[in-house]
């Protein structure tokens, strides 16, 4: 069941927007300006000869997920919660391969993962995890 509580609602679009404009700035950047600056030193050791198929996945996939999830969110849809879970999952998977593929770690990376976290972590509280009150104890 999906807790509308107005904080966590707020919370989940928040990120979920923030992730989404995120993804969108970071495709273009990837697949019309060839990375806007990262060196293409980094790609020497993955798959990729150019940032083109990056940020096509970054749009495509990890955007989706959270473009998906803020429309059921928006609609007010029951599926909305599992929704926001498997897009954290997808952002923070996403930032796991970024950095076993590059061997590299930007402060940036940490603030994507983060948002993923939270953006997880807000929607197992919508759908009831945190129980009430929280250090009631179970009857016997």
């Amino acid at each position: 069941m999906w807790r509308r509580t107005r904080g966590i609602r707020t919370g989940l679009a928040v990120v979920a927007w923030f992730e989404l404009i995120s993804c969108l700035i970071g495709a273009v950047l990837g697949v019309f300006f060839g990375g806007a600056g990262v060196p293409d030193a980094w790609l020497d050791d993955t798959p990729f000869t150019s940032f083109v198929v990056p940020g096509l996945i970054l749009g495509v996939v990890v955007g989706g997920a959270q473009a998906l999830a803020l429309v059921a969110h928006h609609r007010r849809l029951r599926l909305a919660p599992g929704l926001h879970v498997a897009a954290g999952l997808v952002m923070m998977t996403w930032i796991f391969a970024e950095i076993a593929l590059l061997q590299v770690w930007s402060p940036l990376q940490g603030l994507y993962f983060a948002t993923g976290l939270v953006q997880v972590a807000l929607a197992v509280l919508a759908l009831g995890a945190w129980p009430r009150p929280f250090f009631a104890r179970d009857p016997e």
